[in-house]
């Protein structure tokens, strides 16, 4: 499908260079003569390569365009060595001299506050890491007590505080700087202690809520900026908002990606990567039934133009494929019957069980996976039956019916086993949606789909849990506490 990585590559180059005010960067290295550096630029999770410059005998080299770069941070590369890295705020046109002996330690800039700022951070981070060292060997020394630590684990509070008040008053005294919106996307959020109640308790749950509700008080999800950073922090924190901290439930998350694109969609840029990333991040989602969030997301984003402005038609038709594919055969959703010939070459239908559950299972002869996990539900199948009243309705993919036979022989399977391809209702890919083999959907005796791609080792926990909701439903469908 196209909205992968690869893609990523088409929708970031695109934002990565835009305005008018043209960039010039004149560095000088000594020690460095009579090569070529590359200018690279940190995107998401990934680098790529922007510009490329000379370096005279001397080691001074320049890169220039018209054409101003999105802010972010940057690299000069020589071969695979990353030589320095540096921030590109709204100041494009500044220069840099430094040594190779010490780049960091020897860097001068001239014509950009933002680079200032943001070395004279790394140097003051550097020195504090140096002095607080004794201090991290001493706490991790296995062998001392707590007491022969105290000293020391006073002595890096101290420096850890110097820390903090040295970046938050950078913060304070720059806020607009990218180097200050670098490091405030850092910072975590302090939460304090909960409140009591007027009869004394706490509410457990308030500390948890606190800190979900200011979770972005020091990141701005629309600073397209803060994408460009050197690690991914704008996908990582969006990934562990979602996964951390919101019950794992499509509604509920698409609820919360909508409100929160309220607030991005003022920019752009911004706008579209956070779009794009959590329609990757549901692409293929470990927990079941998060698919439906890709497909939320696509009617909400993709279907209504929103996302026309930067999506190219053949990408937006290849998720409407996928999506289309999925919306089939979703939790919750109806399970249609399937029609097909079993090894007698008679019609066998889905519908006609009656038992509690249905296991559709979707498999091939030739597969591999299919032949080691194959065992294991006959097994399962001939010890839980009639535990928990179930019934197998095998599909196999192959056109073969003598490749089905002799699968069905080699596996002892006892449960109905019928051929895909010879169907009295269509292929059974328009009504199921199982690219890989084998493929497992659970269905309930009223046809309703509960659960999908469960490993067949997770499938009796599935059903004694689910079995025991259902007990605890109210006489009127309401779900008991």
């Amino acid at each position: 499908m196209s909205l992968r990585p690869g893609f990523l590559l088409l929708l970031l180059i695109s934002a990565a260079t835009y305005g008018q005010s043209g960039y010039k960067m004149d560095f000088k290295v000594k020690g460095l003569k009579d090569t070529t550096v590359l200018l690279a630029y940190h995107n998401g999770e990934q680098n790529y390569l922007k510009d490329t410059a000379k370096v005279d005998s001397r080691g001074n080299f320049s890169f220039e365009d018209p054409k101003s770069l999105a802010q972010g941070a940057f690299m000069l590369v020589i071969g695979k060595n990353t030589l320095f890295e540096f921030v590109l705020g709204a100041d494009q046109r500044f220069s840099m001299e430094s040594d190779t002996a010490d780049l960091i330690g020897h860097m001068v800039v001239n014509g950009d506050e933002d680079n200032k700022l943001y070395f004279e951070n790394a140097n003051f981070i550097a020195r504090k890491f140096k002095e607080a060292d004794p201090y991290v060997k001493i706490l991790k020394d296995s062998t001392l007590k707590p007491d022969a630590k105290k000293q020391a684990r006073e002595e890096f509070t101290k420096v850890s505080t110097e820390v903090v008040n040295f970046q938050n008053d950078l913060i304070a005294k720059h806020p607009t700087t990218l180097t200050a919106r670098l490091i405030k996307s850092t910072k975590e959020i302090v939460v304090p202690d909960p409140p009591k109640r007027p009869d004394g308790t706490i509410d457990s749950t308030w500390q948890f809520k606190y800190y979900r509700e200011h979770y972005w008080d020091n990141f701005d999800l629309a600073d397209d900026a803060l994408i460009r950073l050197p690690r991914p922090v704008y996908s990582e924190k969006v990934k562990d908002y979602f996964d951390r901290l919101f019950l794992q439930q499509s509604d509920t998350i698409t609820r919360e990606i909508v409100r929160l694109t309220g607030k991005i969609k003022k920019n752009p840029e911004a706008y579209k990567y956070f779009v794009w990333l959590c329609l990757n991040h549901y692409y293929a989602p470990k927990i079941m039934g998060l698919d439906q969030v890709y497909v939320n997301l696509y009617d909400k984003f993709i279907a209504t133009g929103e996302m026309d402005y930067w999506l190219p038609k053949k990408s937006k038709q290849d998720i409407k494929d996928y999506v289309d594919k999925l919306r089939v055969s979703m939790i919750g959703g109806n399970a249609a019957n399937l029609i097909m010939q079993d090894k007698d070459l008679k019609a066998k239908s889905m519908y006609d069980f009656k038992n509690k559950y249905t296991v559709l299972y979707i498999f091939n002869p030739d597969c591999g996976h299919c032949r080691e996990e194959m065992p294991k539900l006959v097994e399962f199948y001939n010890k839980s039956k009639a535990k928990y009243d179930f019934e197998v309705y095998a599909v196999s993919i192959d056109t073969s019916i003598a490749k089905m036979k002799k699968f069905m022989q080699e596996f002892k399977v006892p449960f109905t086993t019928v051929n895909g391809p010879r169907t009295y209702v269509g292929h059974w890919s328009k009504f199921y949606y199982a690219e890989t083999t084998p493929s497992m959907y659970v269905i309930d005796t009223k046809h309703k789909i509960i659960a999908k791609k469960l490993p067949i080792e997770q499938l009796e926990d599935f059903l004694t849990k689910y079995g025991i909701i259902q007990q605890n439903k109210k006489p009127n469908g309401n779900k008991g506490t």
